[in-house]
Order: structure tokens, then sequence, then C-alpha cells
């Protein structure tokens, strides 16, 4: 059964930081690509970031280019997001998920998904 459990979200100020992290099992976590998605109240899933299986390639949303990264470790099966300067409007529930894909920002293209981590940026 695969799993992806999400944590490190949580309440911070503007300009703050955070990072979060996502524990996968039940796959062979080095072969999928991985994707951090967000979704803030009434608005639609957006993809925020991904990363190729081996973490030589990645790819961002311009809203959140030069201010996030992401990372991945295969020894440890876990994948990260580090987020600078947050603003409010990233205030949102963060979601990682799974693709055999590639370097997906399509939700449709991720097979495997978290719960989620809520976010929530102060002004």
């Amino acid at each position: 059964q695969v799993q992806l459990v999400e944590s490190g979200g949580g309440l911070v100020e503007a300009g703050g930081s955070l990072r979060l992290s996502c524990a996968a099992s039940g796959l062979t976590f080095s072969t999928y690509a991985m994707g951090w998605f967000r979704q803030a109240p009434g608005k639609e899933r957006e993809f925020v970031a991904a990363i190729s299986w081996s973490g030589g390639n990645t790819y961002y949303a311009d809203s959140v280019k030069g201010r996030f990264t992401i990372a991945r470790d295969n020894a440890k099966n876990t994948v990260y997001l580090q987020m600078n300067s947050l603003k409010p409007e990233d205030t949102a529930v963060y979601y990682c998920a799974a693709t055999l894909t590639g370097l997906a920002r399509l939700a449709d293209d991720y097979d495997y998904w978290g719960q989620g981590t809520q976010v929530t940026v102060s002004s």
C-alpha cells in the first residue's frame, strides 16, 4: 500500500520560512518523480514544484520560483519543499504526489497523493 505522509506545515509570519517533508512508503521511491501542489480555500489545486526521480531536474511554478526549493533524499524516501520569503497568498493545504510520468505539472498525471499539510502565512 502506497503512503505519502506530509509534515512540517504550520503558522508563520509573512517573510518567514517553513520546510515541508513528505515521507513515502510502499513504492520504489527512486523511480518516481515527485511533486508538490497546494490548494487554498475556494480555489483549485495548483502546481507548485516537481523534481525528477534522480533529483537532477526541477520545475517550479512562476509564483514560487526563487523562493521555494524542492529536493529529495532517495535513501530516506523523502521529498522536501523549502519555502522562504513566505507571503499570505502562499496560505494553502500543501500536498505531495508521486508520478512515473516525469516532471509533470498536471495533477492528473500523478498516481499517488498524500493527505496534505496546512500552511498559514499571516500578514
